[in-house]
């Protein structure tokens, strides 16, 4: 048996079933071995921008990392803006990155990288495999440091000689390290904040808060208490719908978010941290936090938040509650597509059980309000702010998640990032309808602009233009194989929302907005 043979039996062993996959030469043993050795999916990223988001969002749904495999620093290189978001979601991810072979490095070839500093970046596990005979140990480390609470991306490096030399040994899973529970005092000393009660209290909730078994726990407290629930502005993934607790998140824009966070007199962190504002800006606060409010910690994002929210509950003594009334399902828009038509549309026309993959980012700000009330489903937020995360979300969110429908509400800017994704999601015939909302612009850049003061004239203005030429998305998703029409009102996008749910395979609506 060779290295990657006894690394692909290791990798099965520990659960991983699946591989997102941008390989080359370095990496032959370990593609050759996957051919032979049945029971990992393989899937093609035509980008490695593509195979390290699909990695995260496949992860967040499925409970349990995939890998990827990249091809030397460089293909790694090419991964870490979605390997950023990962860890901003706190996904367990299984990086396999080939290198030269040991005896080759020292030569400088050209392919030649730091690529462990380079994985360093977006994980706190790092390891080169450097002998065969640790091959499948290492693969089995490298799943069990991915799991590790709250999820974290791991990297094995894998030079070509440890790869194809023979002598490998498959390794059993290694057991995933228990949770860390908050301290007594910590469940106190919030039990304390929420029994004084009055104006100002505040639970926020990140990590598997945001679940389901989370959300409802915390609508008990809220129904005891009268604290107020609210999320942090980006979530790896969100329990919403009919019976759920609806809760606001933190706006980005740092005016409205001091609005939205006036009043916080005691700010209890729940798997979250602080808010802090995206960026600096001239003569803004750094926080939506007041200067004055206390901050207390139920859970840091590393412990049990869930049990934690269960134990304050039972100390508050927080009666079992009905779920929550989130009103009517909307009707669906009709006329111009603005952010609430769109919003009641979605929420009008989604299935039970879908999943919302979300990089719409300025146009779907209010997208909340109108789908609070629509049937249960996810909802997945781009968590680092690196651009291009919502296409290659959605795919491996639909290889996570078999037989649910996964809706891509993707801003055109960042989609032409990881376009390539729709190719995967046409060869691999996923349930996934791609809300294309074409304004052909970098609007949110028109807003920093604004927000930082600055004054822009016609160059400026045309580094935030998608224009010229204009970005044809019918014809550019039919040429990776997935079906598309255009909309430029609610009505028809309702039509066309409603064709692509009746039918299998990808879709992509082009929303003119």
């Amino acid at each position: 048996m060779n290295g990657a043979e006894s690394l692909v039996h290791s990798l099965l062993k520990s659960g991983v079933t699946t591989c997102f996959t941008n390989p080359g030469t370095s990496e032959m043993h370990f593609v050759a071995a996957l051919d032979r050795i049945p029971g990992i999916h393989c899937v093609l990223g035509l980008f490695e921008g593509v195979v390290t988001g699909a990695a995260d969002g496949y992860a967040r749904m499925a409970g349990k990392p995939a890998a990827t495999l990249l091809h030397c620093g460089p293909g790694l290189a090419n991964g870490l803006a979605n390997l950023h978001n990962a860890r901003r979601a706190a996904t367990p991810v299984v990086n396999i990155v080939g290198d030269q072979a040991t005896y080759h490095r020292p030569l400088d070839a050209p392919l030649t990288a730091d690529t462990e500093g380079f994985a360093r970046g977006v994980g706190p596990w790092v390891r080169t495999a450097m002998d065969v005979k640790t091959v499948g140990a290492d693969a089995a480390a490298a799943v069990q440091a991915a799991m590790v609470a709250p999820g974290q991306v791991a990297t094995l490096i894998l030079p070509s000689d440890t790869s194809w030399n023979d002598g490998g040994i498959v390794a059993d899973a290694l057991p995933v390290l228990p949770t860390p529970t908050s301290s007594p005092d910590q469940i106190e000393a919030a039990a304390n904040v929420l029994r004084r009660g009055g104006q100002g209290v505040v639970l926020l909730l990140g990590g598997v808060a945001l679940h389901e078994e989370g959300l409802a726990l915390a609508h008990r407290i809220q129904a005891a208490t009268g604290c107020r629930i609210v999320a942090q502005g980006s979530n790896a993934r969100m329990a919403r719908g009919q019976g759920r607790l609806s809760v606001e998140r933190v706006p980005y824009v740092v005016d409205v978010a001091v609005k939205a966070m006036a009043g916080t007199k005691q700010l209890i962190l729940a798997g979250s941290r602080k808010p802090v504002t995206f960026f600096a800006y001239p003569n803004k606060p750094q926080t939506s936090i007041p200067d004055d409010a206390e901050i207390h910690v139920l859970a840091r994002p590393e412990q049990d938040i869930v049990e934690a929210l269960a134990r304050l509950a039972d100390l508050l003594g927080c009666p079992n509650v009905a779920p929550p009334d989130n009103g009517s399902r909307p009707e669906a828009g009709r006329g111009a597509p603005t952010p609430e038509a769109i919003a009641a549309t979605l929420g009008a026309l989604m299935p039970e059980g879908a999943i919302i993959a979300d990089e719409s980012v300025t146009f779907g700000r209010g997208f909340f309000a109108n789908t609070k009330a629509a049937p249960q489903h996810d909802w997945l937020n781009v968590t680092g702010g690196a651009i291009g995360g919502g296409m290659p979300m959605a795919t491996g969110a639909a290889i996570g998640a078999p037989g649910r429908r996964v809706i891509n509400m993707q801003a055109d800017g960042s989609a032409m990032y990881t376009v390539q994704s729709l190719w995967t999601q046409a060869r691999e015939k996923l349930d996934v309808t791609t809300v294309l909302l074409s304004n052909r612009k970098y609007q949110i850049l028109l807003g920093e602009l604004a927000n930082v003061g600055a004054n822009p004239g016609r160059t400026a203005l045309d580094m935030m233009d998608l224009g010229n030429p204009d970005i044809d998305w019918c014809k550019l998703a039919g040429s990776m194989g997935v079906e598309a029409a255009r909309a430029d009102t609610a009505d028809a996008f309702g039509d066309l929302l409603a064709h692509s749910l009746k039918r299998s395979g990808p879709f992509l609506i082009e929303l003119m907005i």
